[in-house]
C-alpha cells in the first residue's frame, strides 16, 4: 500500500493532498495543469520539502530519508538524459546508482525496444526514443517506486501512440508501483489501476479506475471523452465473423478480431456517448452487444442537455450519456433494469 499526505503553502496557492492506493500497480494523478500533480511528485522524490509530509510504502516510512535513499526512480517530462553520454552509458548510469535489481540491463533494453539505440547520443533520438531511454535509466536504478511526471506531454500524438504500448508492457511486467501524473484521459484509462483525481491542489476523489470512470458525480463524467473502463480476458475468436469474444465477469463482449491469444488480459474502454439504452430487446439492428444492466445513479450535465447514467453490468460499471428526453421516455432511475447496447466497433482495446 502507498500512503501519501502533504500540506504546503506556495505564494498565492496551497497544496493539501492525501490518498492511498494498493501496490503494485499504476497510480494515476490526474487533473488539469496547475492541479498540483508535479508538486506531489517532487515531494515524493524529495525535491520539494512540504510544510507537512508523510509517505509510507508497504509499511516503510520514507519521508525522513534523504532523496538518494528513498529508492525512487523519476522520469521527468523532458527525459533529462546526459547529452555527452551514449544511450548505453545513460542506462549504465542508472545501474551505478542503484546496483543490481529485479530488472537487468538486457531485460530493460528488451522491454523498451531500445536495443538498436545503444550507440547513439540523445541528440540523435526522437522524443519518444528519448523518453524510453529515460524510463530504462530509471528502472535500472533499482527503484522501489517509479514516478513518471507527464512523460508524454512534450510528444506529438504519433510519438505518444508509439510509446504507450511500452508503458502498458511495463505495467504488466513490473512488480513495483508506478505513480503516473497526466492530464490526458486517454493515457490514464489505458495505464492506470488506481485514479487520484486532483483539482486546484486538492484531491477530489480517489479509487479504482474502473469505478471512478463510471461515477456521475465526478468531473470526469462531464467530459466529451468520458467513458467506462472494463477489465476482460480474451475468450475465443470467430474468424468467420471477424470477431473476438472478451469475457468480462458474467458478460461476453464482442469486438473486431484481435491478435491476442485466448487467456490474454485486456482492458476495454467504452465511450459514454456510444452506449445505447433500451428497456426491451430490440430486433433487426446492427449492434452486436446487448447486455443486461441496471441503473446505479443518474445526473444531468451542467447545461441540462444530457443525462449521465451510471450502470452496473455483469462485468463491472459502465457510463452512458443519453438525452434528457430519452431518460424520461425510458423512465430511467436508480434500480431500473435496462439493456446496454454497445457496437463492437465502439470498444477501444488495450493490453
Amino acid at each position: 500500500m502507498l500512503r501519501v499526505s502533504l500540506e504546503h503553502r506556495f505564494a498565492g496557492a496551497s497544496l493539501c493532498v492525501a490518498f492511498e492506493a494498493p501496490t503494485p500497480g499504476v497510480i494515476a494523478l490526474f487533473g488539469p495543469s496547475g492541479a498540483g500533480k508535479s508538486s506531489v511528485m517532487n515531494a515524493m522524490a524529495g525535491l520539494l520539502r512540504p510544510d507537512r509530509f508523510r509517505m509510507e510504502l508497504d509499511g516503510v516510512a520514507l519521508e525522513r530519508r534523504h532523496p538518494e535513499y528513498r529508492g525512487i526512480g523519476y522520469v521527468f517530462q523532458d527525459g533529462r538524459l546526459f547529452p555527452h553520454m551514449s544511450v548505453r552509458d545513460n542506462l549504465r548510469y542508472g545501474l551505478r546508482r542503484g546496483g543490481v535489481g529485479p530488472v537487468g540491463f538486457g531485460e530493460a533494453v528488451e522491454l523498451l525496444g531500445i536495443g538498436t539505440l545503444l550507440g547513439r547520443r540523445p541528440r540523435h533520438l526522437s522524443g519518444g526514443e528519448r523518453q524510453r531511454v529515460a524510463i530504462g535509466r530509471a528502472l535500472l536504478s533499482n527503484p522501489r517506486l517509479l514516478l513518471m511526471d507527464e512523460p508524454l506531454s512534450a510528444l506529438d500524438q504519433a510519438r505518444r501512440d508509439e510509446i504507450l504500448p511500452y508503458l502498458a508492457r511495463l505495467r504488466s511486467v513490473l512488480s513495483i508501483p508506478i505513480v503516473y501524473a497526466s492530464h490526458s484521459l486517454d493515457e490514464v484509462t489505458r495505464l492506470a489501476d488506481t485514479l487520484v483525481l486532483m483539482q486546484a491542489g486538492r484531491v477530489v476523489a480517489a479509487g479504482l479506475l474502473t469505478e471512478m470512470a463510471a461515477r456521475v458525480d465526478l468531473p470526469l463524467a462531464l467530459r466529451d471523452d468520458a467513458g467506462g473502463v472494463l477489465r476482460g480476458v480474451v475468450n475465443s475468436h470467430m474468424p468467420e465473423r471477424g470477431l473476438t469474444a472478451i469475457s468480462c465477469g458474467a458478460d461476453f463482449i464482442w469486438v473486431p478480431q484481435i491478435a491476442a491469444p485466448p487467456g490474454a488480459v485486456v482492458r476495454l474502454r467504452v465511450p459514454a456517448r456510444e452506449v445505447i439504452l433500451a428497456v426491451e430487446n430490440p430486433r433487426g439492428i446492427s449492434v452486436t452487444n446487448i447486455l443486461p444492466a441496471h441503473v446505479v445513479a443518474m445526473a444531468e450535465d451542467a447545461a441540462g442537455h444530457a443525462a449521465l447514467v451510471s450502470l452496473e453490468l455483469g462485468g463491472g460499471p459502465l457510463l452512458a450519456r443519453v438525452t434528457i428526453d430519452a431518460a424520461e421516455r425510458l423512465r430511467l432511475a436508480p434500480g431500473r433494469q435496462v439493456l446496454a447496447l454497445i457496437k463492437a466497433m465502439s470498444v477501444d482495446l488495450s493490453e
